[in-house]
């Protein structure tokens, strides 16, 4: 028989899953919206955070991590994702998230098409569930 501490331990384990399913939404909202100003309420603001888009080199703190996010943004019309094999885990104030993001994306006139597996880590900081860390690889087919 289960005891009531173990629980409520899934409870809280099950609303924090939900806590970051729903801020990883918001990531790729902020994502589609091309709209830095939503990422910077997404990323935690830390010398530590990382971010690796597919291409691209290791970014490294809050200013370079932005910076990749204006120059993606600045170069693209449009981009919608629809994500599979989305898989949350939660342990403590740390929570990953491992996906397929299938992306629809339109340079000028261009439509292209691309499949990118990601991983984005996130950190519990006061209420709040932040992004810490993104990595984006293409999925070749």
């Amino acid at each position: 028989m289960e005891s009531e501490s173990s629980k409520g331990g899934e409870m809280m384990l099950k609303e924090r899953i939900e806590e970051v399913t729903r801020t990883n939404e918001d990531f790729y909202k902020a994502f589609e919206s091309l709209d830095v100003t939503a990422m910077d309420r997404i990323w935690a603001h830390q010398e530590y955070i990382t971010c690796i888009h597919p291409g691209w080199s290791i970014r490294v703190g809050w200013p370079a991590v932005r910076d990749s996010w204006v120059v993606i943004f600045n170069n693209t019309f449009s981009m919608e994702f629809q994500l599979t094999e989305l898989q949350v885990q939660v342990a403590a104030d740390v929570a990953w998230v491992i996906c397929t993001e299938n992306i629809a994306s339109r340079v000028g006139e261009t439509t292209q098409n691309s499949r990118v597996v990601a991983t984005n880590l996130y950190e519990r900081i006061g209420d709040d569930w932040k992004i810490i860390h993104h990595h984006g690889s293409p999925l070749m087919e």
